[in-house]
């Protein structure tokens, strides 16, 4: 059971009252999902004005319409929470879901130096975890480890990567983590995601494994930056060690996608700049005993949000129903958990928790992907679902 005793007060911005947040409850009287807007303690639903988060998102102003728009209380956030999750909830109440649906669901890989180098590491320990300690020191010993004031695709970036060329150690991490071309790739699927109070998975064949805590970007069709939230993209490291082309594995299963508690709107009292200078922060718990923290400042980006942004959504790359962008981490999780020099790796029931003061808390137990929820609802079930409840135009 995720323990949710703290209730909203830890779950939502600490600015909350100033706060435009928006979220997602399924509701079983009508077997479907709402869309929300969060006041004070309670969660309005606004869904037949905004039957979908996309159509929300897609507004010229989001905050502005979702401020004006009216709605029925569904419940209060501590109840609903509360009944989240799985071990505990009574399936006759409303629970919380994840506040997106039909985006894409994106990611921007090594845009921090150091997580650049632990790609690096991964990639020529090829999967083996017994093998990185070592492999660790020697890339740090080529590259160095402060590579946060180079500019990808600088000329003293093409520099760099001429000289580690002629020593042997050039590496596709590298490439994306200090070339012209960041890495944009595709995380999960559209309706996959989990919130906060709900199992996130690891897949049971990983030996090698951590939380990845990232801000969450919500983007529109036409590529403006509308809002954030907080995300965990669990990453297979052993499994993407052994091949860059295994990403899809390594990155897509059943509950692997974590993303919440709530999508806060850019307004005038909260915007990009505040992206900018966010931290975010990480705590692992697990059964054993062990504890893991550490913390991802957007400050130290290799790349700006901005520039990610623009390499998703443009000409040539078109999402018509919007979508969110994972902006990647700086976070390394090396600490070692079992075995000197082995590092970390996820087990069973750890609980996960990524905060940031202006974007809440998202908190997940971990669990083996074939036992999380199946994710069973999807984009044609949702358009079923608001068809017959007559909310589709």
């Amino acid at each position: 059971m995720i323990p949710f005793a703290e209730s909203a007060r830890r779950v939502l911005p600490d600015d909350a009252d100033k706060a435009t947040l928006a979220g997602r409850v399924w509701r079983p009287d009508v077997a479907g999902p709402s869309v929300v807007a969060v006041r004070g303690s309670a969660l309005i639903d606004v869904t037949r004005h905004y039957p979908t988060m996309r159509d929300l998102c897609e507004t010229p102003d989001p905050a502005k319409a979702l401020a004006e728009a009216d709605g029925e209380p569904i419940g209060t956030l501590d109840a609903i929470l509360a009944n989240t999750p799985i071990d505990t909830r009574d399936p006759a109440k409303p629970w919380l879901l994840t506040p997106i649906d039909l985006q894409a669901i994106k990611a921007a890989g090594v845009t921090f130096a150091i997580s650049m180098l632990e790609r690096v590491i991964e990639e020529r320990a090829r999967g083996d975890l017994n093998a990185a300690a070592a492999i660790r020191q020697e890339v740090t010993r080529l590259v160095g480890d402060d590579l946060a004031k180079l500019k990808p695709g600088s000329p003293e970036a093409a520099s760099l990567k001429q000289v580690l060329i002629d020593q042997g150690a050039w590496s596709q991490y590298l490439e994306v983590g200090i070339g012209p071309d960041a890495e944009i790739f595709t995380k999960s699927q559209p309706m996959a995601a989990v919130g906060t109070g709900m199992d996130a998975g690891v897949h049971p064949n990983s030996s090698w494994n951590n939380p990845e805590p990232e801000v969450v970007l919500a983007v529109t069709s036409d590529g403006r930056i509308v809002g954030a939230t907080l995300g965990n993209d669990v990453n297979l490291r052993d499994v993407e060690g052994r091949s860059a082309l295994l990403l899809g594995k390594a990155k897509d299963n059943n509950g692997s996608c974590a993303i919440g508690p709530f999508l806060r709107f850019f307004d005038a009292g909260f915007g990009l700049d505040d992206i900018r200078s966010t931290t975010v922060t990480l705590r692992v718990d697990g059964e054993d005993g062990f504890a893991l923290e550490g913390s991802s400042s957007i400050a130290m980006i290799s790349r700006d949000p901005a520039d990610l942004v623009a390499q998703m959504v443009n000409a040539h790359h078109r999402y018509p129903d919007g979508a969110v962008l994972f902006l990647g981490t700086m976070f390394a999780p090396v600490k070692d958990r079992d075995f000197q020099g082995q590092g970390f790796t996820h087990k069973t029931n750890d609980t996960v928790a990524i905060a940031a003061p202006k974007l809440g808390r998202l908190v997940n137990r971990m669990r083996p992907t074939d036992a999380c929820e199946a994710w069973t609802f999807g984009p044609g079930a949702l358009m079923r679902n608001l068809a017959r409840r007559g909310l589709l135009g």
